[in-house]
C-alpha cells in the first residue's frame, strides 16, 4: 500500500484509502497478499492502527492470527477476515499472510448496493469460514473480479469503473450472505435490538443507561431486556460498557490523549470512576493496557 498523511486530532489515527495507488485512481483495489505491505512507512502493520476503509482478506495459507478490535482471531485456508472502516486491527509479525486482499473505499458502491450488502453490519464477526461450495463461489467471483480490476485496455475508464462495481456487488453479496448466515436468525430479525444496537453507537460516548434508551426508543426496560439478551446473550447494560470499553480500548492504544481525556470522552468526567469501570471489565487499569501496547 501506499504512504499518506495520517488523519489525526484528538481521534484515533487513521489511514486513508490509497486512491492514487489503485489501478486508472477507481475506489478499489485487490492483489494478491504479502510481505512488506503497509498503509503508511511511519506506522508498520504490525502496530495497532485504524482505516477509513473495507478489508476483506481470503487467505490461501495459515494459520494467521490477526486482531480486529482487540480481539485475536485465527484464519487459516479458505477463510476469510472481513475488516470494516474505524475497527482497529494490527497484523501479526510471525505470522506469514498469503492469499488475496481486496480494499474498497467507503462511497465506490451506491447506497442501495451498501445496503444490500451491509457493508457496515458492525454486529457481524469479522472472521468467515465457507463451506467448500461458498468458498468455490467466493473464489470465482474474487478471481472475475480480479481480471476485471487488472484489465485496463479493453474499456474505456468510465465502462471500466461500472464493471468493477457490478464485479465488486457479486462478490460481496456473496459475502454478505456468508457473514448473515453466520448471526441467528432471531438477531437478524430482530427490529428492537438493531434500533437499540444503532442507538449505543450513536450516544455510548454521553448515555450509559439502559433507561434513557429505552425511554428513548419507546420501549419498556423489560422488552429492551428480552430483545437484547436474544440477540447478543448479555443484558443490555453489558452490551453498552462494552461498547465503551472498547471505545477506550481504541483510545487507550492509538492516541496519546491523557488517560483522565480517555475517560471523558467515552463518558466519564472524573479520571478516577473511568479507572475503576475500565478495571472492573479488563482486569487491568487503563496505564497498564496502554503500557502492553506499547
Amino acid at each position: 500500500m501506499a504512504d499518506r498523511d495520517l488523519q489525526g486530532g484528538d481521534g484515533i489515527d487513521t489511514f486513508p484509502f490509497p486512491v492514487e495507488l489503485s489501478v486508472g485512481g477507481v475506489g478499489m483495489q485487490v492483489g494478491p497478499m504479502g510481505t512488506g505491505r503497509t498503509w503508511h512507512a511511519d506506522a508498520p502493520l504490525e502496530r495497532v492502527h485504524r482505516i477509513d476503509f473495507h478489508v476483506v482478506m481470503l487467505f490461501g495459507e495459515g494459520p494467521v492470527r490477526h486482531m480486529v478490535d482487540f480481539t485475536e482471531y485465527e484464519a487459516t485456508a479458505g477463510d476469510l477476515l472481513w475488516i470494516r472502516p474505524g475497527q482497529v486491527h494490527r497484523f501479526s509479525p510471525t505470522s506469514e499472510y498469503r492469499g488475496t486482499v481486496l480494499t474498497m473505499q467507503p462511497g465506490f458502491l451506491p447506497r442501495a448496493t451498501v445496503e444490500a450488502t451491509g457493508l457496515y453490519r458492525y454486529d457481524l464477526p469479522p472472521l468467515l469460514r465457507p463451506d467448500p461450495a461458498e468458498l468455490a463461489g467466493l473464489r470465482d467471483s474474487l478471481g472475475q473480479l480480479r481480471r476485471e480490476y487488472e484489465d485496463t485496455a479493453t474499456l474505456p475508464l468510465s465502462l471500466h469503473t461500472a464493471v468493477l462495481r457490478h464485479s465488486l456487488t457479486a462478490f460481496l453479496l456473496r459475502l454478505a450472505h456468508l457473514a448473515a448466515s453466520a448471526e441467528s436468525v432471531r438477531q437478524r430479525s430482530d427490529s428492537t435490538f438493531t434500533l437499540f444496537r444503532d442507538a449505543v453507537e450513536r450516544d455510548f460516548a454521553t448515555n450509559h443507561s439502559v433507561s434513557a434508551y429505552a425511554d428513548a426508543l419507546g420501549y419498556s426496560r423489560r422488552t429492551l431486556v428480552r430483545a437484547v439478551r436474544a440477540a447478543t446473550g448479555d443484558t443490555p447494560k453489558a452490551f453498552i460498557d462494552k461498547r465503551v470499553v472498547l471505545e477506550a480500548k481504541r483510545l487507550l492504544a492509538h492516541t496519546e490523549l491523557p488517560i483522565g481525556r480517555v475517560g471523558a470522552a467515552v463518558g466519564f468526567p472524573d479520571a478516577a470512576n473511568f479507572s475503576k469501570f475500565f478495571h472492573q471489565h479488563t482486569d487491568q487499569t487503563p496505564a497498564v493496557f496502554r503500557a502492553e501496547l506499547r
